[in-house]
């Protein structure tokens, strides 16, 4: 981001990126252009180069942070509760119909797709999405263990990854199959992991 942005510069950057988003949503990456984002978010040239000088790639990894807490906001609140096993059940509902309600497209890839996983900027967003879910998760299991629901020896983070790895995977082949099933049992199989754990308490 440019240094010492002003309040109405870092609101400006915010709508250019907003918008820029729903372009992309709308038309793909590969189609929409910064005219067509220029359009949308009635923003100049000159301007658009202003809180993006790198162009268009730039441009396209702000986007992608922006799609990717967007990952983590629409599992809210119910992420951020999980304390109870209804808590988990309707964290499991929400990841369902986000990723059922985004079909076989998947906005964050595609951007990553255009600019290059590998990149660092790009690298860096992905383990960054992936850190906080994979915290969020440990953080719900540690509550269920200080509620004596789960017991204490399981290891949090490590079932957090694998329950991560599991929704991603299930997410992967549906936007392959079109199919939600897997993502399903991967969350349905977690939790019932998590079920499991407390009879050793």
């Amino acid at each position: 981001m440019p240094e010492a942005l002003t309040a109405k510069g870092r609101a400006t950057r915010a709508r250019i990126v907003e918008g820029a988003a729903e372009v992309l949503r709308e038309q793909g990456v590969a189609v929409a252009t910064l005219d067509d984002i220029r359009g949308r978010t009635s923003t100049s040239k000159s301007q658009l180069f202003h809180y993006f000088p790198g162009g268009k790639d730039q441009l396209l990894l702000a986007v992608a942070q922006f799609e990717a807490d967007r990952v983590l906001e629409d599992q809210q609140p119910h992420l951020g509760r999980l304390d109870s096993w209804e808590a988990w059940l309707r964290w499991r509902d929400v990841v369902v119909e986000r990723y059922e309600l985004q079909g076989d497209h998947c906005p964050l890839g595609a951007l990553f797709l255009q600019v290059g996983r590998s990149r660092p900027g790009a690298r860096a967003i992905v383990t960054e999405l992936m850190r906080q879910w994979q915290e969020q998760l440990a953080r719900g299991i540690r509550a269920l263990q200080a509620e004596r629901l789960v017991s204490s020896s399981l290891d949090a983070d490590r079932t957090a990854a694998a329950l991560l790895a599991g929704v991603q995977g299930g997410v992967a082949i549906m936007m392959s199959t079109g199919d939600s099933t897997h993502l399903k049992a991967a969350l349905d199989t977690g939790i019932a992991y998590l079920r499991a754990a407390s009879t050793a308490v």
